[in-house]
């Protein structure tokens, strides 16, 4: 139940580029978290100039014209430990299917309640039960 928006600049990937970044986040919530792979909702959003600001060196990063926003809705009883794994996951992999740099890779991890959660049908599915993984 993870969902992922990456924010990335546009017309700097190809699309099997944006198919790559797709499978890499999917695959760190797989390697991160043990969620099953078709646990899998990812929105990639493009930004022209001047809609994508990243300072290139807040927090001591040197970030580069690739540089990407990934926004991650994550189940708000996931632990620190949890949240370590993801991130460092994320960033490993992204690096490994794009081919840019950590340092491009800006992360927010946001905590919902899994009853805020519909897999569809207008139904809350995880609000009378404890979160599976």
């Amino acid at each position: 139940m993870p969902v992922f928006n990456a924010h990335i600049p546009a017309n700097r990937f190809s699309t099997e580029q944006k198919r790559a970044l797709a499978d890499a986040l999917n695959q760190s919530l797989v390697q991160g978290l043990g969620i099953p792979e078709g646990d899998r909702f990812i929105m990639i959003s493009e930004h022209g100039d001047g809609e994508l600001s990243l300072d290139p060196t807040f927090m001591g990063m040197e970030r580069s014209s690739d540089a990407m926003i990934i926004a991650l809705l994550l189940g708000a009883h996931r632990p620190l430990e949890d949240k370590r794994a993801v991130s460092a996951a994320i960033n490993k992999l992204v690096v490994e299917a794009l081919g840019v740099s950590p340092d491009d890779i800006f992360i927010a991890l946001i905590p919902v309640p899994n009853e805020n959660f519909s897999f569809g049908r207008g139904e809350l599915q995880l609000a009378d039960q404890s979160p599976r993984w």
